[in-house]
């Protein structure tokens, strides 16, 4: 049955909080606020509490979350959130503490973000750090900006940036808004930067090259030292988009690959929630050379004569690129970010990645016999699959991502990267255990059968959800959330 919204549910009268009693002098709303700022007619819902509670626990069971179930949704890093975390970030220390006070108040919050700086910046292998980023794409727009400026500075006008044509979608997107013009190369055969390709489309206007490593077809770009090479001898820098970091914890640093900068998604790497459009912190690292540009404020440490610490924000940069928005980003995640790296240690951290890297060719072997593996090498953290064997049977990628929502299963990423056709992108993350994994595969061998004995019940799924296949495109182009009960 289909949960009613909740003005369905609302009764004349009916109340679900009592408030005091009034203490102060009666004025009308109108007064104190500007003039049109009071709407009338609200038409709020009338609801007791109970009600109200169990539609909105409804509602949540009806959401698909880490908590609830699989969620291999390729290059997210959908990853089990720790409940530590959520118990550390609610200290109130943390949880009730305002960007406006003075800094010898919140002495314990500036410890806590200089202490994840130095975590972020042993595990990357940089010299410096802003923690200011609220995204992976902003984080991406300031390491752009400092490229530019680093240019700047040294008085060249490098006007391109190059991609490899399987990179993410916000890597062109963020290079745009920077200025800079996009330079696209080729993958090789076997799914990875084709140097060749690489060596013809480098020149003196280029700025920068950003890579995702591993890539996002799962695949570790093995040629990254000689690509570094390439691009510092045309006197441009490399950029590392830090999406598929959790493959390479305690592994390989990308400092030591090459790499000038790498912007880290703490959301997935570190196990905070995220999905929906956010909450998320993408810290971006730089070598030295980049540190004079970083955004304002930076964390910073003062240590007197006696030993004592104190930490405070820097804002005296004079070729900073400026601030990238209010305060200093989302500062639970940055909490639950340190508590979960301090909480795995060095060893525990390489043992993510590890299972994560183990998770992901396990499912690579037992579902490449089904489903098209269009670089059949072995993966890191996420394969690709293609589903063009069931699309010559009429069936698409999109149904066998539907069908799979009848089994409690979120759909992996689809139709990405680009260069795969009827793409399958899956990430399982560290957190699976074999029999999750093996549900998946059962559940992923049903549907590639179905294709073959009954594939209308693929195409018309699913079958099980409170509401049956959408118009996407509709959806997407008439957007209308208003109710009219």
């Amino acid at each position: 049955m289909t949960e009613k919204v909740i003005y369905q549910l609302s009764s004349p009268g009916r109340m679900g909080a009592n408030l005091p009693d009034l203490d102060v002098p009666e004025k009308p709303l109108g007064s104190l606020l500007p003039q049109g700022s009071v709407r009338e007619n609200l038409n709020l819902p009338e609801v007791s509490e109970p009600e109200a509670v169990r539609h909105f626990v409804r509602l949540s069971i009806l959401n698909h979350h880490v908590d609830k179930g699989f969620y291999p949704l390729g290059s997210c890093t959908m990853k089990y959130n720790p409940k530590i975390n959520e118990y550390v970030a609610r200290f109130a220390g943390f949880a009730q503490i305002h960007p406006l006070q003075p800094e010898e108040t919140v002495q314990g919050a500036l410890k806590l973000m200089y202490q994840l700086r130095t975590c972020l910046l042993e595990i990357a292998g940089m010299d410096e750090i802003t923690l200011q980023p609220s995204a992976g794409a902003q984080g991406e727009l300031a390491g752009l900006l400092m490229i530019k400026a680093f240019h700047q500075k040294n008085k060249e006008k490098r006007t391109q940036v190059i991609i490899p044509d399987s990179a993410h979608g916000t890597n062109p997107a963020s290079l745009t808004i920077a200025g800079f013009e996009l330079v696209q190369v080729k993958s090789n055969e076997q799914g990875i930067v084709d140097v060749d390709e690489l060596k013809k489309v480098v020149s003196k206007e280029t700025a920068a090259f950003m890579l995702t490593n591993p890539n996002t077809l799962g695949l570790f770009e093995k040629d990254i030292l000689e690509i570094a090479k390439i691009i510092h001898d045309a006197g441009a820098l490399l950029y590392m988009d830090g999406a598929n970091l959790n493959a390479l914890l305690g592994i390989v640093r990308p400092g030591d690959m090459g790499f000038d900068v790498v912007h880290f998604n703490l959301h997935k790497t570190f196990s905070t929630p995220h999905g929906g459009g956010g909450p998320g912190a993408g810290p971006v690292g730089v070598k030295k050379k980049l540190e004079p540009f970083l955004p304002v404020p930076i964390v910073a440490k003062e240590v007197d004569k006696s030993g004592k610490e104190t930490f405070y924000l820097d804002y005296k940069r004079a070729n900073s690129i400026g601030k990238l928005q209010a305060f200093y980003g989302n500062f639970a995640v940055l909490v639950r970010a340190l508590t979960y790296i301090l909480a795995n240690g060095p060893d525990g951290l390489r043992k993510v990645a590890e299972d994560a890297i183990i998770n992901a060719n396990y499912l690579l072997h037992h579902l490449k016999e089904y489903y098209h593996l269009p670089y059949p090498e072995k993966c890191m953290h996420e394969l690709v699959l293609s589903g063009i064997k069931q699309k010559a049977k009429g069936v698409k990628t999109m149904d066998i991502a539907k069908r799979l929502l009848d089994f409690g299963m979120h759909a992996p990423t689809v139709y990405f990267p680009l260069i795969v056709p009827e793409a399958l992108m899956i990430e399982p993350t560290e957190s699976e255990s074999k029999e999750s994994l093996d549900e998946f595969i059962e559940v992923m061998i049903k549907i590639a059968n179905e294709v073959k004995t009954n594939p209308e019940i693929v195409r018309e799924a699913p079958h099980n959800t409170p509401v049956a296949r959408l118009d996407e495109v509709k959806a997407a182009k008439d957007l209308d959330v208003r109710w009219r009960g």
